[in-house]
């Protein structure tokens, strides 16, 4: 079975759930951003700015170490993940109980104080649910992840909606944040105990053990963290909150987009692994190349939709209080493909071991970047902030290929990175004319207008027309063939 076949099968499931759950999660977030307007959701996202804050710091890079572990044959699973899982509880309560302390020596007010306290908790499940997603990829059950996660954003748009109803403040919205990610973490529990039994573990011996692994991967984060969350953090210091809301805005469709490439890389780490692990490095070669071609064929027409549909987009998730979020959405959609094509490559490095040589790239993209921030937030707000995130992201994406491909000494091609790059401009360049006519039309005055059904379906039709013109040209430019598709397709 070719690994293009093997991808699709085994995370078909995965991938409708996915969307099932980031549909459900662009409704809860229209509900929060339209209900909290950009003040409140100003606030909104300072409180996740400053909880991601400290929630990457307990990562540790666990979950890549997860995968790597139960995908050796010899490994004690039950004991490596009980262990594992208690070091994360730890982890959990030490940095995010730092946060309501930290947070009292910032300059935001009281609601943001006791927002994080409440908020806290979610990021606790999170943290714990993400460390047991390894146990689903070994198993090849990834569709029960989906659907744990599909309940837990059920939840969270249901109590939403509930609360905005009964007129709830921004604490009730922090606290429906909490009983989804809790529903989410509860279900995904209950699902792995069927393949492995999970207890709290203390020993220290293998604790240690795993930390010296993971000690490169843990500051790598630390430093991923300045150039990937100081933006909001330094944004809400200097800026009126209304940016920050305008901003987070636009972010969170970045965050939402970028769950894909990761979920993506987890499910062909292990692969990656063992075959790197066998020296088996055509295979791997294989692996990665195909890996990147995927995301180069999702990645490319995404860059040129977003800086098409910008404005369209966010007051389609996000209502027509935020159409300036548009302009910092076309920035960051450059930095949201440079993640799309460094992730494959930044979830190897682990695998070829090069942490330590990688940490040294992130501390200086880190640097470059704070300073940027500092420098270029107070005078040009969100776009100063968007400009430098490209800076940051594409500097890690070029970097990750470069110690990866040198390292491994793998042949590589860029075939179809230029081909669907052509494809992509093609595609993009007669939706954008297509869409100016109808913007020039008697039909774009209820457009212009802001009618929201209206432009939901023209926004809908446009992108379907965009997608089935951008198939078209990848196969005509064999970006792919026949025989994949019929590979994808073939069930037995």
């Amino acid at each position: 079975m070719s690994l293009t076949r093997r991808i699709a099968h085994n995370t078909f499931f995965q991938i409708f759930g996915k969307v099932v759950s980031t549909l459900l999660g662009l409704i809860a977030l229209g509900m929060i951003t339209r209900y909290l307007g950009q003040v409140g959701f100003g606030h909104y996202t300072t409180i996740m700015t400053v909880l991601q804050f400290f929630g990457m710091l307990i990562d540790l890079g666990l979950y890549i170490i997860v995968i790597k572990y139960i995908s050796d044959p010899q490994c004690d699973a039950d004991r490596v993940m009980s262990n594992i899982f208690t070091l994360r509880i730890v982890t959990s309560v030490v940095f995010l109980g730092l946060a309501p302390l930290v947070s009292l020596f910032l300059p935001y007010p009281t609601i943001v104080h006791v927002g994080i306290l409440v908020t806290a908790a979610s990021f606790l499940f999170i943290s714990l649910t993400q460390i047991l997603l390894g146990v689903f990829q070994k198993h090849l059950v990834t569709y029960q992840t989906s659907l744990a996660e599909i309940a837990g954003r059920i939840i969270l748009v249901t109590i939403t909606g509930v609360t905005i109803y009964f007129h709830g403040n921004l604490l009730l919205v922090m606290f429906c944040v909490v009983a989804g990610s809790f529903t989410q973490f509860l279900i995904t529990f209950l699902f792995a105990k069927k393949y492995i039994r999970i207890h709290l573990a203390f020993d220290f011996v293998l604790w240690k053990k795993i930390l010296q692994e993971t000690w490169p991967v843990a500051f790598s984060i630390v430093f991923n963290l300045i150039y990937f969350k100081a933006d909001t953090l330094i944004l809400s210091l200097v800026q009126p909150v209304y940016a920050v809301g305008i901003y987070g805005a636009a972010y969170k469709v970045l965050e939402v987009l970028i769950t894909f490439p990761a979920m993506f890389a987890g499910l062909l780490l292990p692969l990656l692994s063992q075959a790197f692990a066998q020296h088996d490095m055509e295979r791997f070669r294989r692996y990665l190349q195909e890996g990147f071609n995927a995301m180069t064929i999702i990645a490319l027409p995404m860059l040129f939709t977003l800086l098409i549909f910008a404005e369209d987009v966010m007051v389609l998730v996000s209502g027509t209080e935020f159409t300036q979020a548009a302009l910092p959405l076309r920035l960051l959609a450059f930095a949201t493909t440079a993640i799309f094509l460094g992730s494959l490559f930044g979830h190897t490095i682990v695998v070829i071991r090069q942490q330590k040589t990688m940490l040294w790239v992130y501390a200086g993209v880190a640097f470059l970047s704070f300073i940027g921030y500092i420098i270029f937030i107070p005078f040009y707000s969100y776009v100063g902030a968007a400009a430098v995130t490209i800076f940051a992201e594409g500097s890690i994406m070029f970097a990750v290929m470069f110690v990866v491909l040198r390292t491994t000494r793998v042949r590589f091609s860029y075939r179809v990175f230029l081909k669907s790059l052509v494809a992509s401009m093609i595609m993009g360049a007669l939706v954008y004319v297509l869409r100016s006519t109808l913007l020039a039309s008697s039909f774009g005055s209820l457009w212009i207008h802001k009618n929201f059904i209206l432009q939901s379906l023209t926004l809908l039709i446009l992108l379907g027309f965009g997608g089935f013109i951008y198939l078209v040209l990848l196969y005509f430019f064999r970006g792919f063939t026949k025989t994949m598709i019929r590979d994808i397709l073939k069930l037995r």
